[in-house]
């Protein structure tokens, strides 16, 4: 009888003990979710903003530097801010728009807002602000508007360049995920930031991340949108991406070990590429980090080539 009032008083200190550490973390995380909110909307105040009146809608965006310009094209939990960090190191060589896609950062969502829409607000933007062609770079979830746009308006196009990008399969599957983004319950700051610790493993970038896709209101409508209709697209309408009829040269920035955007992918699709070169990593996963220097020599070769 003593043994087993000594075992249920431990086990009673040991569920005090958990319900404790979980009290501390669901606290500390709180805490560091509230600073970097206030941190993320002083970050915003740093971009020099314009916004676009289309006929759509307003579509944000950064423009800055002189040179060959690059549309930098976000991946999900984007805007302004990550399409402009993505290529900030080419400032000195280049003009840089970079825009939020739709449901982004005050970015406004023309009719459904897929794919194809995106590419036409694209060509407004370019429209609206009298440019006429542009060298294409797109990472991640942006991969799939970029090729699109590439498709539809090649002759606004100079180059397209895919950076761990979205890449279209070999064939149509016979299945495949409807929705392909963080489940809808998880789009909100503190539930990122309790998810943190997950990060590593799930997407190869530190748990610091989640500091670079807050605020994550003024993001969830883009993601939402990215998850329904952007990231299934190239296989839920496979027919409508003829990738070997791109009539623009194509470079292929990508990790061997990047666990968001497979290799795997780059791989099988290839093939399809016309005018292709690639450039890979061993290692450095969704971002590539450590090839700093080598992607930043590829991107001068392929902008100075003469096609």
């Amino acid at each position: 009888m003593i043994k087993r009032k000594v075992r249920k008083g431990k086990m009673i200190w040991l569920l005090y003990a958990v319900l404790i550490i979980f009290a501390l973390y669901f606290t500390v995380q709180g805490i560091r979710c509230v600073y970097g909110y206030n941190k993320a909307l002083d970050k915003l105040k740093s971009y020099k903003v314009d916004t676009a009146n289309l006929s759509y809608g307003s579509m944000t965006y950064v423009d800055t530097g002189e040179g060959e310009i690059i549309l930098s094209v976000h991946g999900i939990f984007g805007g302004y801010d990550q399409a402009y960090d993505n290529v900030k190191n080419r400032e000195s060589k280049n003009r840089l728009l970079a825009p939020s896609r739709f449901g982004y950062l005050g970015s406004d969502i023309k009719g459904d807002g897929t794919p194809q829409e995106q590419a036409a607000a694209y060509k407004e933007l370019l429209d609206y602000l009298k440019i006429d062609k542009v060298y294409v770079l797109a990472t991640s979830a942006g991969g799939t508007p970029a090729i699109r746009f590439a498709l539809d308006y090649p002759e606004r196009v100079k180059g397209l360049i895919l950076f761990c990008s979205a890449m279209p399969v070999n064939e149509k599957p016979d299945t495949y995920l409807e929705y392909q983004a963080p489940p809808e319950p998880l789009l909100s700051d503190y539930a990122m930031y309790l998810i943190s610790p997950l990060m590593p493993s799930m997407t190869g970038m530190p748990a610091s991340i989640v500091e670079s896709i807050q605020p994550v209101a003024q993001r969830k409508a883009g993601v939402i949108l990215d998850g329904k209709l952007t990231n299934p697209d190239m296989e839920r309408n496979f027919e409508q991406y003829p990738i070997e009829e791109l009539k623009v040269p194509v470079l292929i920035l990508h990790s061997e070990d990047d666990p968001v955007a497979s290799f795997e992918k780059v791989k099988n699709a290839q093939h399809r590429f016309p005018h292709l070169a690639l450039v890979s990593f061993p290692d450095g996963g969704h971002m590539m980090t450590g090839h700093g220097e080598e992607i930043d020599k590829a991107l001068d070769d392929f902008l100075t080539q003469s096609f």
